[in-house]
């Protein structure tokens, strides 16, 4: 028997989903990025976080540090943080870090994104009129949701300057990301299954919502199993985006090929058939569905299910 999960009506109150994000910023906080940085860390000096990331380094280290390792060692502190909320004042400095740090971002328009079929004109996939591939940076792209391959434990990645994209969008995001994750499992009780999602905010991202699935691990041969629950995935965002009324546009990362080990070829054509299939299915839901991809083999992945059977490259 499936195990039960935590409906969206039974956890959007309880994080805020449908307030606006507003930072805490105030008028007292240091402008300049790298006094951000080394405010936030002497602010948490005492977090165990920090003496357990830190050990050894004194609060007068800190200033010694230049800007990109005393940014690197933040970034640590923050991903091996526990859930829990911080100081005010830490609160105010990580705020305006982050917005500066945002701010600094070209962010990418999805309306200004070509669809697949204007990119592509040989191309036989159904929905390329409705969706885009794009290469690039997911926490710098300014659609109303963006999807996080996250794990069952839906907290976001511990492991400092871990390659994830559970790590990136997280970093990118902030602490209150991974609080609000938290708020929703432990009223679920019991780890994320397979093939099914959730959503928060997405508070310092240029997006406004973060869907997070958990997608099929796959050590060894390639089972039916794994497709049904990718393609599970798929489905399982896509439909609570639509239970979200001002979600119009969505990205995908390209869910389990990362460290989870889903062969990047197959995982692509399941993603494509599967968002096609939910578009024609639920006409006007959405918008645009984007798939994003970051390194060049993910990209040569959708390009080989875009274009079987022709020779447009």
């Amino acid at each position: 028997m499936p195990t039960p999960t935590l409906e969206l009506a039974d956890y959007r109150a309880a994080i805020a989903l449908d307030d606006p994000f507003r930072t805490t910023t105030g008028p007292t906080v240091p402008a300049q990025p790298a006094h951000l940085v080394r405010a936030a860390l002497s602010l948490l000096s005492n977090d165990p976080a920090t003496t357990t990331t830190a050990a050894g380094l004194g609060a007068g280290d800190v200033d010694r540090l230049d800007d990109a390792t005393a940014r690197r060692l933040l970034r640590a502190v923050l991903t091996v943080r526990r859930p829990g909320p911080l100081p005010a004042d830490v609160s105010q400095v990580l705020d305006a870090l982050l917005s500066s740090e945002r701010a600094a971002k070209i962010v990418t328009d999805p309306g200004r994104l070509p669809c697949i079929a204007e990119e592509f004109p040989g191309t036989a996939y159904p929905a390329a009129d409705r969706t885009v591939l794009w290469q690039g940076d997911i926490t710098t792209l300014g659609t109303d949701a963006i999807v996080n391959a996250a794990n069952s434990a839906m907290l976001g990645c511990f492991v400092p300057r871990h390659p994830c994209i559970d790590n990136a969008i997280h970093s990118a995001a902030g602490p209150r990301l991974r609080d609000d994750c938290h708020t929703v499992m432990t009223r679920q009780g019991h780890p994320e299954p397979t093939g099914t999602a959730k959503i928060t905010r997405g508070y310092h991202l240029p997006t406004r919502y973060v869907l997070h699935t958990v997608g099929p691990i796959v050590d060894g041969p390639l089972h039916t199993t794994h497709e049904r629950l990718l393609a599970a995935s798929y489905r399982a965002c896509l439909d609570l985006a639509a239970d979200v009324a001002d979600i119009r546009t969505v990205a995908f990362c390209s869910i389990s090929t990362g460290v989870f080990g889903y062969p990047k070829q197959p995982a692509a054509r399941i993603a494509l058939d599967t968002v096609a299939d939910w578009l024609d299915a639920r006409p006007g839901h959405l918008d645009r569905v984007i798939f994003n991809v970051f390194a060049s083999d993910d990209r040569t992945a959708y390009l080989d299910a875009l274009t079987e059977g022709s020779t447009i490259r």
